[in-house]
């Protein structure tokens, strides 16, 4: 049976999200000239807005192909080079930060990329309002703001409310992948897929409730440092029932 379309007031009312409380907080940075070629050039060809509402994604790509959501991809190096490895997917980048944004379309510009769209919006808003029901086809959320102070918790995005969204937005069988490096935060992730409904966690027995880092997710140069310095990794696949 098929979801319908989720409002945002559906969601759990009374949790930190719906209180207003966000996930991220906004920077200020100085932009460069590539960003804000990014935003100025680019934007009005590929970016995607809230004002738009429910998209229709065969309309917006022109063609029915699998279909990959990333929420928070920082500087887009990650997603660009899934955009362009894989160009028979198409791929919905959500951002907050306008120089990451900026730096995406820029770099998928000069690549000749025409598989990417990008959202510069809350990600909860733009999965209620903007994405219909079982419509994706794996969403990916790489290294979130792990808010390590306990007083912060509660901001973290990866709540039981949110994982239910994610849910109604996967098309049976699609996956969500979560990668962090803070354990913490990673068992965080675990402790609330254990109690969401619907979902099968992918990891073999002898690793999970992780995964060994899929060849797919690049490995980027914030990863690289990390390991070089013994910081760990943890990836977590979640597949809808």
């Amino acid at each position: 049976m098929t979801d319908k379309p989720t409002d945002p007031t559906d969601i759990a009312t009374d949790t930190p999200h719906q209180r207003g409380i966000k996930s991220y907080v906004l920077r200020a940075g100085r932009m460069t000239a590539a960003q804000e070629r990014g935003l100025k050039e680019v934007w009005p060809r590929w970016g995607l807005t809230l004002d738009a509402g429910l998209q229709d994604p065969v309309a917006l790509f022109g063609r029915d192909a699998p279909r990959v959501v990333e929420i928070g991809f920082g500087m887009g190096q990650s997603l660009v080079e899934q955009a362009e490895t894989h160009p028979e997917t198409d791929f919905i980048g959500i951002e907050v930060h306008a120089p990451g944004v900026g730096k995406l379309l820029d770099e998928a510009d000069k690549r000749g990329l025409t598989n990417l769209r990008v959202y510069r919006e809350d990600a909860l808003a733009v999965l209620a309002q903007c994405l219909p029901a079982e419509s994706i086809d794996t969403l990916q959320l790489f290294f979130p703001d792990p808010w390590p102070k306990k007083k912060h918790h509660k901001r973290r995005i990866v709540q039981l409310p949110f994982v239910e969204l994610v849910r109604t937005r996967l098309k049976p069988g699609g996956t969500l992948h979560m990668a962090t490096d803070w354990e913490a935060y990673a068992e965080h992730m675990a402790e609330v897929m254990a109690t969401a409904p619907g979902y099968t966690n992918t990891a073999p027995a002898e690793s999970a409730p992780y995964v060994a880092r899929p060849a797919f997710r690049p490995l980027t140069k914030f990863e690289s440092r990390g390991e070089r310095l013994g910081h760990g990794v943890w990836d977590l696949i979640f597949r809808r029932d």
